[in-house]
């Protein structure tokens, strides 16, 4: 995907950033997603219904990283969006009521953040031990 740069690198204390286009002009809208989905009424177990879902997102080829409670993934608004309902079409669509918690995290000009956030963190509180 070819993308248009910023002039300067993102300012993270910035609350307004320039948006990043694709060849064809249209905005890169980064977003980093934390979303869990699970079926209702299917008894006390729910981790080979809640695999199901995952691995729709394992394979959309975008970033992600599964822990305890969420997956989280991250690209494009419009492809996170779609793999998120793709993933709950997995349980959906063979008729069971299904649940979604869905939390987005929408910064244009930034990418990397499922990995550069907790980074940050981490430095933040090294300097702070250090201290």
């Amino acid at each position: 995907m070819h993308t248009t740069t910023a002039t300067t690198s993102p300012d993270r204390n910035a609350a307004r950033q320039d948006v990043p286009t694709d060849e064809h002009g249209a905005p890169i809208i980064n977003t980093v997603a934390a979303v869990a989905i699970a079926p209702s009424g299917v008894g006390a177990e729910l981790s080979d219904y809640v695999a199901e879902a995952i691995a729709v997102i394992r394979d959309s080829g975008l970033p992600n990283e599964t822990n305890a409670m969420f997956t989280n993934i991250e690209g494009n608004l419009d492809d996170v969006l779609r793999v998120v309902r793709d993933a709950t079409m997995k349980l959906a669509g063979q008729g069971y009521r299904t649940g979604v918690s869905l939390k987005l995290d929408i910064r244009p000009g930034f990418s990397g953040q499922m990995t550069q956030k907790p980074a940050l963190v981490d430095e933040i509180i090294a300097g702070r031990e250090r201290d």
